[in-house]
């Protein structure tokens, strides 16, 4: 039963596949059937021709008149009758796809001959190489051809047409293009490439550009940033950076290519020419700031700058712009034999104007320095240096900067350059002279310092003694005034001794006139005492005015006047009262003064005993004033004898 069941599924199976098959064969076979799908061309070859021309043309592979071998018509898709399998091979080709970002480069197996040294084929309306019989009764040639296919599909006969595929040509930004073709006219003579061609749209029609009378090689014109369908069989594209002008820089052109122009520089200018835009030789409009799509291959742009421009003649200095980077320290010889080291900076200043001559002469900015700046600087300071000695050219360091800026402008001027500035750096003279100069120096400065001190020394003695003196000078002056008040004093004490020896004088006189009356009256007494008054103020007057003699002097003279008053007085009193009578008067006076006691612890009795007690009392006392009126007489006599 179940055997049964599978033979009735195979059966079922098998006989629509095989009535499919047997269908297709017996339609293959009688009627010549074809069936091309939707995605694929039939490719045709035929084996052999029953009626007509049999062999194709000597050279050829392609049927075009019916021959026998690979048909150029091919079979598009679709249903097609009468291509019996015993005459007919049909192979299914899929389509040709270029891809987006590429372009299909097309080799043709058969054609006419290219023409002698050509290398690529020319354009023929063939639909895009979709119609290989077109192609070839057009006069399609073989080999590479100079139309490409673009991305998209396409019917190719691959009997006839081989198809590479490669990528797009992409220009970056901020960048050029450089473009050599490998097809077209030689360059024309003196030439070193091709001249600009029109209307080829960027190299990416060529049939246009060799129809137009392009040349092969090197071209003029560049490409710019961007996508291009460029077939690189046809042309080879180099990727340069555009050319960059920065700011306070000019960039003078030097074409390699063009006609030959009319000298602008003038007759006066005698190293070069200098031509119009797009003309060979140097341009006389330089390029401003900016970003230029320049073919570096036949234009060359020398940068100059337009700022003031330092060039240092400096081992251990350079520059950001790297022009002075091969230049050093200038040596230098002195007129007294000595070597030395200076560093020289010189200003430049090129105008815009002045820069297509500057590079017309020197052809760069490095030639100018290396030609002109370099030798005209270092012979300039190795002469000036040759003329003094090495003290002298230290010391005249100012006016030498400015000579030599002066000579070298002058110099400069002839080369289309203005000086700015020279300016001298570091001297560097020998080491054993600066050694001398040194110790000179310091000997010089030792002096000056010495002679500094020893000034200091001095002012500061005078500052001492200032002080000192200022210090004093209250003493002195308190002295001074104590000399002026005691002077003053004096003075005044003189006056005032010679008013009051007048006042005492005068008191003295009429006191001894009193006296004197009184003496008169009275035994004179007052007469006498009156003038020894007077004689002891008057010299009293004379010690005050005198200080010390003066006073001594009228002391002297009241004791002796007092003396001498004393004596005519107690000489009158005696010879009034009697010499009892006066002793004892005195006595009692002295008593009384002097509160002496009467009654002394011993007593002292006379030999007859007449008076007694008082007696003898009065016997001491009267002893006594006679002792003390010796001693008063003695120092008188000496006073006055002094």
């Amino acid at each position: 039963m179940q055997t049964t069941e599978v033979l009735r599924w195979l059966i079922i199976i098998a006989v629509p596949v095989l009535c499919l098959v047997l269908y297709k064969f017996i339609l293959r076979v009688f009627f010549g059937l074809v069936i091309v799908p939707e995605d694929r061309i039939g490719l045709v070859t035929k084996k052999f021709v029953l009626f007509g021309k049999q062999e194709l043309p000597e050279g050829h592979i392609i049927a075009v008149d019916r021959e026998a071998g690979f048909q150029a018509q091919t079979l598009a898709p679709g249903v097609y009758f009468w291509k019996w399998l015993w005459q007919y091979e049909v192979t299914f080709q899929a389509f040709t796809i270029i891809p987006t970002g590429k372009i299909g480069l097309v080799l043709a197996k058969d054609g006419t001959e290219l023409k002698p040294g050509a290398i690529l084929a020319r354009r023929v309306d063939c639909d895009a190489y979709q119609n290989a019989e077109l192609f070839l009764r057009n006069g399609g040639q073989k080999g590479r051809q100079t139309t490409i296919m673009t991305p998209g599909s396409y019917r190719i006969n691959t009997f006839l047409f081989e198809v590479e595929i490669t990528d797009m040509t992409s220009v970056p930004d901020n960048s050029v293009g450089i473009v050599t073709t490998l097809e077209g006219k030689a360059i024309e003579y003196g030439q070193i490439a091709g001249k600009i061609i029109e209307n080829h749209n960027n190299f990416q029609d060529a049939d246009a550009f060799l129809s137009n009378g392009g040349y092969k090689g090197l071209q003029e014109q560049v490409i710019l940033s961007g996508s291009y369908f460029l077939n690189p069989w046809f042309v080879k594209v180099e990727m340069r950076g555009m050319t960059e002008i920065p700011i306070s820089h000019v960039g003078v052109v030097i074409s390699y290519v063009g006609n030959d122009g009319e000298d602008l520089s003038g007759k006066e200018f005698k190293h070069g020419n200098i031509v119009a835009k797009h003309h060979k030789g140097v341009w006389a409009e330089p390029l401003g700031p900016g970003k230029y799509p320049i073919n570096s291959y036949i234009m060359k742009v020398e940068y100059v700058p337009t700022t003031n421009l330092v060039l240092n003649w400096a081992s251990a200095r350079t520059e950001s712009h790297q022009l002075d980077k091969n230049l050093s320290t200038i040596t230098v010889r002195s007129k007294d034999g000595f070597t030395f080291h200076l560093d020289v900076s010189q200003i430049i200043h090129i105008p815009s104007y002045e820069a297509p001559k500057v590079i017309a002469r020197f052809g760069n900015m490095s030639n100018l320095v290396t030609q002109v700046l370099e030798p005209t600087i270092g012979n300039y300071f190795r002469n000036s240096a040759q003329d003094a000695e090495v003290i002298d050219f230290l010391k005249s360091r100012k006016e030498r900067q400015e000579s030599a800026k002066l000579h070298i402008g002058r110099v400069l001027e002839q080369y289309n350059v203005f000086g700015v500035d020279t300016l001298i750096g570091d001297i560097v003279p020998p080491e054993s002279l600066m050694k001398t100069l040194t110790d000179r120096k310091i000997a010089e400065e030792q002096k000056v310092t010495y002679d500094t001190q020893m000034r200091a020394q001095e002012t500061r003695q005078a500052l001492e003694k200032e002080t000192a003196i200022a210090e004093i000078q209250k003493e002195i002056v308190k002295a001074d005034q104590g000399v002026l008040i005691a002077e003053r004093i004096a003075d005044a004490a003189v006056k005032k001794a010679t008013g009051d020896a007048n006042s005492v004088r005068l008191q003295a006189n009429a006191e001894a006139d009193r006296m004197k009356l009184m003496a008169n009256g009275e035994a004179e007494k007052v007469r006498v005492l009156a003038k020894a008054e007077a004689e002891r103020t008057e010299l009293i007057a004379k010690a005050d005015a005198e200080k010390i003699s003066l006073t001594g002097n009228a002391e002297a003279e009241k004791i002796l006047a007092i003396g001498k008053s004393s004596a005519e007085s107690y000489k009158l009193a005696v010879e009034a009262m009697g010499g009892n009578n006066f002793t004892q008067l005195k006595v009692m006076e002295a008593i009384g003064e002097q509160h002496i006691r009467i009654m002394p612890d011993i007593l002292i009795g006379g030999g007859d005993g007449t008076n007694g007690p008082i007696s003898g009392l009065l016997g001491l006392k009267l002893l006594e004033q006679v002792g003390n009126r010796a001693n008063t007489t003695n120092t008188t006599n000496t006073a006055a004898t002094e």
